[in-house]
């Protein structure tokens, strides 16, 4: 029995791709394909080492749900621990209906509508995220209106670079995320002044599949100048949020463990006299992205004068990372052969040519044959569309033995259903 990279919950037990102890072929032919599946004991497994890290001081991990909203995955997360990271109105009423706390919710983004702020501030949400002066103009009319203090803190861009995909960084000067550092003293100075809001912390985010500690560690030192100097005009925090963004294993990346880098942190964070303050961190991909597999059933191998192209029934809709980002995601048989391998395109049936999973893969596979698309619990279903009148794909949670369907598959009346004009 071998273990895959990425995942210890993803074996080959006598040439065949077990997810816990449910073999990947059997969920293929139960709930057909395109499918996701994710490992319940992978999450858990990935949350632990940040709880541990965090234990013995005041703490909040927010899961940050844009990597992956299902339900089924929220009640679980909620039911270990978890607050939440939203960045939309839409997130926060998945939220509750997961059954989790408004409370423990911070709402981050920097495009909050109106709208959105009044439906957090009656829920009750613990802290806005709050990216611009407008939108801090905009949450005090808001919150003086309803009658309503909203607790802030100002996510703060630091110009750290954290050496990822370009399309995924946001704590550059030149990303439209937060408010710039050396801007940030007068913007606290600003919101401490206005009715309806209340300053209780700061936050930053530099991005996402961060593979380093030397980034967070600058961007932190960044933070705590400003929380020093805000303390100098009497400005006081409760919180200091150290965002998200930690990498996972997709190949051969081999990105710190969540305690590693969080002890750097909090290393850093005591040493410089802040150890009293409560830490809020913003996880997402590194809890679910090795977590998830997409199986996926080869539709015809069609062999060209320059490229060979293995196209499957899952396609671009489904998972738009690799067009997108140009992310290569491992692909695996979900059975062996003992065939040689060739050389293939994996591509989906849409109608772009940007649609491939994978360039020139080493596959020994045939027409029939199921396939498992690796780390593809984050960013891959959240990011679904019904490009070409494709319904979305099924979503199973695996614990143990036991599987569960935790998202239907769409039907194509149900899409058009959506376009009737109502009598």
């Amino acid at each position: 029995m071998s273990a895959l990279p990425g995942s210890p919950f993803l074996r080959r037990r006598d040439g065949a791709l077990w997810l816990e102890e449910t073999e990947l072929s059997a969920l293929a032919r139960r709930f057909g394909t395109p499918l996701f599946a994710y490992s319940a004991s992978a999450i858990r497994a990935a949350l632990a080492p940040y709880q541990r890290a965090l234990a013995g001081r005041p703490n909040l991990v927010c899961y940050a749900m844009k990597a992956n909203s299902n339900q089924a995955l929220l009640r679980m997360l909620a039911a270990a621990g978890c607050g939440f990271d939203i960045v939309s109105g839409g997130e926060l009423q998945r939220v509750l209906a997961a059954g989790g706390r408004a409370d423990r919710v911070v709402f981050s983004g920097v495009g909050k509508a109106r709208r959105e702020m009044e439906v957090a501030l009656s829920a009750g949400v613990r802290c806005f995220n709050v990216e611009s002066t407008s939108e801090l103009d905009a949450l005090s009319a808001v919150a003086s209106a309803m009658g309503k203090t909203a607790a802030i803190s100002l996510r703060v861009n630091p110009d750290v670079d954290a050496k990822t995909h370009p399309y995924i960084s946001t704590g550059l000067r030149g990303n439209k995320f937060g408010v710039a550092h050396d801007q940030a003293l007068d913007t606290y100075r600003r919101a401490a002044s206005l009715p309806g809001i209340r300053v209780v912390g700061v936050d930053c985010h530099i991005g996402s599949q961060i593979t380093a500690i030397e980034p967070y560690v600058e961007a932190l030192d960044r933070l705590l100048d400003l929380v020093e100097s805000l303390e100098a005009t009497g400005i006081s925090l409760q919180h200091v949020d150290v965002g998200g963004g930690l990498g996972i294993t997709y190949t051969d990346e081999t990105p710190p463990s969540a305690d590693e880098l969080l002890r750097a942190l909090l290393a850093r964070i005591d040493t410089r006299g802040h150890g009293h303050r409560e830490i809020l961190v913003e996880p997402g991909r590194s809890l679910v992205g090795n977590a998830g597999v997409l199986l996926t059933e080869v539709l015809v191998l069609k062999r060209g004068t320059e490229r060979n192209f293995c196209i499957v029934d899952a396609a671009m809709n489904d998972l738009l990372r690799p067009a997108l980002y140009n992310a290569w995601m491992a692909i695996e048989p979900c059975q062996q052969r003992g065939d040689p391998a060739e050389r293939w395109d994996v591509v989906g049936p849409i109608c772009e040519s940007g649609d491939w999973l994978g360039r020139d893969r080493p596959l020994a596979v045939r027409e029939g044959d199921l396939l498992a698309v690796l780390s593809a619990g984050a960013y891959a279903m959240a990011m679904a569309s019904n490009y070409n009148s494709r319904p979305r794909a099924a979503e199973v949670l695996v614990d143990g033995d036991q599987v569960t369907l935790v998202r239907r598959r769409e039907t194509i009346e149900e899409l058009i259903q959506l376009e009737q004009p109502r009598a």
